[in-house]
């Protein structure tokens, strides 16, 4: 099945997108520009360069896959598989590979993979419905040319004095409110803003989300024999999709109970990766543990907890930072 549709769809709305176990399609956006020599003007352009160490499943092209044909995660992994192997026989026998309107794949002497763009394509949206145009430059000004004319200065000037006035009369109310307005109040206290850091690049290990894990567990996918033929669950699909960044909600320390329900804030296949988020919950004052899930990943839980209005709302306040936080129960 031939899947060079679906990374074109997705390298008009995304920077990144990759190709698991060949390689990454990275958009780089270039402003408008102009040409000089031919006098040629260019809309905004987002080329296309290739980079194969970027060659992780990070869920957005197999998620993609299984959305738009109503498949399983499985089976567009399968399917993304296939395609992968295909093109690597093609390319051990010296054959060139065209992904039509990306670009084309060689191997050279050195046995490395050359890529080259297919530079009449733009994934630019803001440039839709843009193109290149040429427009002869105009005949440039004679600065010795100038005609000199005689102007009466005091109708200039008596109109300057005029808004000098204007902006005094409208300074003297505003300079007096904000003598009279106290400098320690709330008023011009600037507000505090956090931000929070996200690398669309980053290599996650998560389960794609809990209602797919427990579905495919269910099925068989969760024993060693389905965890053998998938290389992992990697990031929930829809991870790196653009979205408005919004300021990071600090959450309160809630006071930790014992209880048979879990706050599940991510599950990985490395210990040593959920090692590192159970520091963190804990550096906020967490309960934080390792629990062992049925599937062999390791789920970390920020706290144990008897009460469901307390799990919830722990679970609401630790969203902003661990998307697709959910609770377990024992």
């Amino acid at each position: 099945m031939d899947i060079t549709a679906i990374i074109r769809e997705l390298l008009f709305g995304y920077d990144c997108v990759i190709l698991p176990g060949f390689g990454g399609f990275i958009g780089n956006r270039i402003p408008s520009r102009i040409d000089e020599s031919t006098s040629t003007f260019h809309p905004p352009l987002k080329q296309i360069s290739f980079n194969r160490n970027l060659n992780y499943n990070d869920g957005l092209l197999i998620g993609k896959i299984s959305q738009k044909f109503g498949i399983s995660y499985i089976d567009a992994r399968g399917i993304v598989d296939d395609f992968v192997s295909n093109v690597r026989i093609k390319m051990a026998r010296g054959e060139k590979i065209l992904f039509d309107r990306i670009g084309s794949f060689h191997v050279n002497r050195e046995s490395n993979i050359q890529f080259e763009p297919d530079m009449s394509s733009n994934y630019n949206l803001d440039s839709y419905g843009l193109e290149s145009f040429q427009r002869d430059p105009r005949e440039r000004y004679d600065a010795r040319r100038r005609v000199f004319r005689r102007f009466d200065r005091d109708p200039e000037r008596r109109a300057r004095t005029r808004r000098i006035l204007i902006r005094t009369a409208i300074a003297i109310p505003i300079i007096a409110v904000l003598v009279l307005v106290p400098l320690k109040t709330d008023i011009l206290r600037p507000a505090r803003v956090e931000t929070v850091t996200m690398n669309p690049l980053a290599h996650a290990e998560l389960e794609e989300n809990k209602s797919i894990v427990d579905q495919d567990m269910a099925s068989g996918y969760g024993t060693e024999e389905g965890v053998a033929n998938v290389d992992d669950y990697t990031a929930a699909i829809g991870t790196n999709l653009p979205q408005t960044p919004e300021p990071a909600y600090e959450a309160p320390v809630p006071q930790q109970f014992a209880g048979n329900m879990l706050i599940i804030t991510g599950s990985f296949k490395s210990r040593e990766n959920a090692a590192i988020q159970v520091d963190d919950l804990k550096s906020q004052g967490f309960k934080a543990e390792i629990v062992v899930a049925q599937n062999g990943y390791f789920r970390v839980s920020a706290m144990r907890c008897s009460n469901r209005e307390i799990a919830e709302a722990t679970r609401t306040n630790l969203l902003s930072k661990y998307p697709g936080t959910w609770i377990s129960t024992n």
